[in-house]
């Protein structure tokens, strides 16, 4: 990953209702949720998640397609793994066991995109 992009992705996390968005995907995994559905839970108002959405989906965060007349959107998660490794590029002075939580959340990403749970 390029260091622009990680900026791009770093500074469209960097807002509380964008993180919370990106948040609340993450723990829906790869089915996504209606826009609709994601501005219900979290108590925004539509126009708002538009903004929200664009800032995301242009720094390849989200994915979306449709589904009839609604939008479902969903995390990237290529792009949050790759994120993910370009932090953690040359951590932790070859001490393994200091990265191991990261490793474990690694996994994870790819169960989740993927569909399996490890």
């Amino acid at each position: 990953m390029e260091k622009s992009q990680a900026i791009r992705q770093l500074s469209a996390l960097a807002q509380d209702g964008r993180l919370s968005v990106f948040r609340l995907l993450v723990k829906t995994g790869k089915k996504g949720l209606r826009a609709g559905e994601i501005a219900r839970k979290l108590k925004v108002a539509p126009n708002t998640l538009s903004a929200q959405f664009g800032v995301l989906s242009n720094a390849g965060l989200l994915s979306s397609r449709r589904d009839g007349r609604s939008i479902i959107y969903t995390v990237n998660f290529d792009a949050m793994g790759s994120l993910l490794v370009f932090l953690m590029e040359d951590c932790c002075e070859g001490r393994p066991e200091i990265c191991a939580p990261v490793a474990d959340a690694a996994r994870c990403i790819a169960s989740c995109k993927t569909g399996t749970v490890q």
